[in-house]
This record gives C-alpha cells, sequence and structure tokens, in this order.
C-alpha cells in the first residue's frame, strides 16, 4: 500500500522497514502519520521476521505536530491519545516480532517515546532524547511515563521529564535508555545487520523472550517461573529448537526458520 507520510519495504528475509516521511517537518505526527503508521506496523509485521521504524532527515520524530488541525489548544488531548496513540503504540508492542528504532537523528516529545516503545532502540551519535513536554506545560505522554522509569530507573525518569533537557545518543546508552549507538556514517550499516541477525533467527524464541521480560516486571517469582516453563515448552516444540540442536551437534550455523 502507498502511504504519504511514510515509505515502506521488506525485503525476502523478512525484513520489514519503516520510514517516517516528513523531513521538512522532522517527522512531526499528524493525524494522518499516526493512522498510516498504525496501519502499516499491523500489515507488515506478520509478514515479517523483523520490523524496524526509522525517519528521514536529520529528525527521528520531533513529536507531536502542534499545528495539525488548527489551534494547539483547542486539541482534544485525552482523545488524540486513547484514540490515535494508543493503537500505534499498541501496535509496535503486541507485533508479533522484534521492533528496532533506528533512531537517525532527533527524537523529542511523543517522538522519543515511539522510539522507546521498541524492543532495540539504535541512535547515531549525533541523536538527541528530548521528553520535551513540559516545554509546553504538558505531561509526557505516548507511553513515556511507562517506558522511560523502567529503562533508566525512577530518578532519572523524574529528571528527564522535569527538566526537559536534551540527552545525547551516548548518554541515553549509558543510562540503558537505549541499547547502543553508532557513528553516523556506520549507522545505517549497525542498524540493518542488527536487523538481519534477527531476522534469520528464532522467531517463536524472540517472541516468547519478549513475553517472558514483560511479564516479569509485575510477576512474583514463583508467577514467573511457571510462566518461563510454559513458554519454553512452547518455543521447544519448534523447529528452529530442533534446527538449534541438531546444528550444536554437527558444529555447524543454525539455519534458522522462524518456525
Amino acid at each position: 500500500m502507498d502511504y504519504d507520510t511514510l515509505t515502506t519495504s521488506i525485503d525476502d528475509r523478512g525484513i520489514a522497514i519503516i520510514t517516517m516521511a516528513r523531513p521538512e517537518m522532522m517527522n512531526a505526527l499528524n493525524k494522518q502519520m499516526r493512522a498510516e503508521l498504525t496501519h502499516a506496523i499491523k500489515t507488515m509485521a506478520p509478514n515479517a521476521r523483523v520490523l524496524v521504524l526509522t525517519g528521514t532527515g536529520r529528525a527521528f520524530c520531533s513529536g507531536q505536530d502542534l499545528g495539525d488541525g488548527g489551534n494547539a489548544a483547542q486539541i482534544d488531548l485525552e482523545r488524540t491519545l486513547r484514540e490515535e496513540y494508543e493503537p500505534l503504540l499498541r501496535a509496535i508492542f503486541d507485533a508479533p516480532v522484534p521492533v528496532i528504532a533506528a533512531v537517525n537523528g532527533a527524537a523529542a516529545g511523543a517522538g522519543a517515546n515511539l522510539a522507546l516503545a521498541a524492543d532495540v532502540v539504535i541512535a547515531c551519535d549525533s541523536a538527541v532524547f528530548i521528553q520535551a513536554f513540559t516545554r509546553i506545560g504538558l505531561i509526557p505522554d505516548a507511553g513515556g511515563t511507562y517506558f522511560l522509569p523502567r529503562q533508566v530507573g525512577f530518578a532519572r525518569a523524574m529528571g528527564a521529564m522535569l527538566f526537559a533537557d536534551s540527552i545525547s545518543a551516548r548518554q541515553a546508552a549509558d543510562w540503558g535508555m537505549i541499547w547502543e549507538t553508532a557513528a553516523d556514517d556506520e549507522f545505517h550499516a549497525t542498524w540493518m545487520a542488527r536487523a538481519s541477525a534477527l531476522a534469520s533467527g528464532p522467531t517463536v524464541a524472540y517472541r516468547n523472550i519478549r513475553r517472558a521480560l514483560r511479564a516479569s516486571l509485575s510477576n512474583t517469582l514463583d508467577a514467573q517461573l511457571a510462566l518461563e516453563a510454559q513458554l519454553q515448552a512452547e518455543t521447544g516444540k519448534t523447529r528452529d529448537f530442533k534446527e538449534g540442536v541438531l546444528a550444536f551437534l554437527e558444529k555447524r550455523p543454525a539455519g534458522f526458520e522462524g518456525r
């Protein structure tokens, strides 16, 4: 499908790439882009083995397009969050394959939290992350108050949100906010190599790792051990597990099929 605010592609390895394409607006999220992102993720993820979300130009995403729909003060913020942002964030969170945010530049406000909703965040060295909401008199939204404290801890999340400081990619990596950074001239090759690795890996195992880790944040030890056993039983029935064991015994790389 053709989109007005995005470009999309999927190759024969199962690497699906969704690129936000409003560079003149620093890929700010307007109503149309939110709808197109949600549709693209839901449509492409079931046919992929890894999904990459990135941007064009000098920004990953600058957050809400404050000029979208006229007077920003008249925007129904609760409706917008519930009807437009929540489906987008759920589409990322519920994707059946790993999601990489390849942050090619500034990620601010809702744009920062869109990135943090991904399973893995890889940023170029020149990228920055800004919880910019208090600069316009709002609280962080788009999942920020959920994701950020889980990634960096309460104190750092609180400071980032109160002060709205610009956090460099290197600092974000040091804090545990993101997985890794790469030099700008190596950025594309770095995230593509990571995407290729996931696309050639055991997809069901990846899905169950995501389920287990997310549940661990609220489970008791007993509940988590029970969930591990359940998910391991499911994963152990896959063709990829059989191939992995055989490859280990034969001392060769595994050829995982994703099933």
